[in-house]
């Protein structure tokens, strides 16, 4: 799937209405192929974005866990070492 949409559920603070936006945009962009869509498809692009984004909503605000909610900061680190890992950048 598309490595630039990132986990939201169970972080403190938690997901932004920003963020969950960004994520449904990502998700239609990686589905249709298009970064910006051309005027005929806008309309049909944006309507996408906006379900997708309600979507992703209800289902965050929807779950349920025991775990405590993780760290952003401490999750951004691990991810940024282990890509200097996998890529080998210092």
């Amino acid at each position: 799937m598309c490595r630039n949409i990132k986990t939201l559920f169970n972080f403190e603070p938690p997901a932004t209405d920003d963020e969950i936006h960004a994520s449904a945009l990502q998700f239609v962009r990686k589905l249709s192929g298009f970064n910006k869509p051309s005027k005929i498809n806008e309309a049909a692009f944006e309507q996408a974005v906006e379900q997708i984004t309600e979507a992703a909503r209800t289902l965050i605000e929807s779950l349920v866990t025991l775990a405590p909610p993780r760290d952003r900061e401490a999750v951004s680190a691990k991810a940024m070492a282990d890509s200097a890992r996998r890529f080998g950048r210092a």
